[in-house]
C-alpha cells in the first residue's frame, strides 16, 4: 500500500503552494490529498488512513486542535504523523499542539525546503 499525505488548510493559495511543495513525494509514489475544512479533513482521515497530516489549526468545522486530539487518542490512528502548520505563533498554541498530541508543529509564512526535509523524514523516505 502506498503512502499517503493529506494537507488540510481552509486557504485555497495554502493547500496549492503546499501541494506544489511536496509535488517531489508523488514521483516517489506518494499520494498527495488535500482538503479544505475540518469535517473533510476527519472524514479523509478516517477512510484514507494518511501516514502524515499537515493541518492548520484555524478550521471551519473543526480545528485542527480537535482533529489531532482525536487521531491522537484513538489507537487504529495514533500512528499518523501530524505537523500542525499555522499562522498561531504564540507560546499557548505551541503548547496546546503539544497537549493534543501533535509531532511538530511549524509556524507561517514556512520555509518549503524545510517542511520537505519534514514529511521526508516523518515518512522515512529520500526526497
Amino acid at each position: 500500500m502506498s503512502k499517503k499525505i493529506l494537507i488540510v488548510d481552509d486557504e485555497v493559495f495554502i493547500r496549492v503552494l503546499l501541494e506544489q511543495t511536496l509535488e517531489d513525494f508523488e514521483d516517489a509514489g506518494i499520494e498527495l490529498l488535500s482538503v479544505g475544512d475540518g469535517v473533510d479533513a476527519w472524514a479523509t482521515v478516517q477512510t484514507a488512513r494518511p501516514d502524515l497530516l499537515i493541518l492548520d489549526v484555524m478550521l471551519p468545522g473543526l480545528s485542527g486542535f480537535e482533529i489531532c486530539q482525536r487521531i491522537k487518542s484513538d489507537p487504529a490512528l495514533s500512528g499518523i504523523h501530524v505537523i500542525m502548520l499555522t499562522a498561531k505563533g504564540q507560546e499557548e498554541d505551541r503548547l496546546r499542539s503539544i497537549e493534543v498530541g501533535a509531532d511538530e508543529y511549524v509556524t507561517k509564512p514556512f520555509q518549503p525546503d524545510d517542511l520537505v526535509k519534514r514529511a521526508a523524514n516523518a515518512l522515512g523516505v529520500s526526497i
